[in-house]
């Protein structure tokens, strides 16, 4: 856990992870841009699990989800799952190295995506397939990437 948490880079994370989520992309790429949000839903919760919880992941799912246009409560539900997941393994995955951390970026993002994907079929989405978990695979290549300079960053400014 980090000592001292500076919130300005969590506001400054927060609003780049969401103008990043609705950036545009190539329409080859897009089904592989990184779920930006969730990666940082799960690196704060990680490193400030007292500081920022649920709620916040869910404030900020609800903001995706009024950028991307989708039903409200659908990102907001899998951030909020998200960060739930963290906070009751932050303990053991401080302990992780870098490899069994992007597996859990993965797993939990996998979740999240599979969460998401469910209620758009509920709701009358027509894809098929497991596409829709390569956001969690280049989140969790991203991972070491985006920790190593947050954490970088927070000490600076923390």
């Amino acid at each position: 856990m980090l000592s001292v948490i500076s919130y300005p880079l969590f506001f400054v994370t927060a609003v780049l992870a969401l103008v990043l989520s609705i950036s545009l992309f190539p329409v080859g790429w897009f089904e592989f841009r990184p779920e930006w949000l969730g990666l940082v839903v799960f690196y704060w919760t990680f490193r400030a699990p007292a500081q920022f919880g649920i709620l916040m992941a869910w404030c900020l799912g609800l903001l995706l989800d009024v950028l991307e246009a989708t039903p409200l409560g659908t990102n907001a539900l899998g951030m909020a799952l998200i960060a739930f997941l963290v906070l009751t393994i932050h303990q053991r995955l401080r302990m992780y190295p870098i490899p069994q951390q992007c597996l859990m970026v993965f797993l939990l993002l996998g979740i999240n995506q599979m969460l998401v994907h469910f209620i758009k079929q509920l709701l009358g989405a027509d894809t098929a397939g497991f596409s829709y978990l390569w956001p969690a695979l280049t989140s969790a290549v991203a991972w070491p990437f985006v920790s190593g300079l947050l954490d970088r960053l927070n000490r600076k400014l923390g």
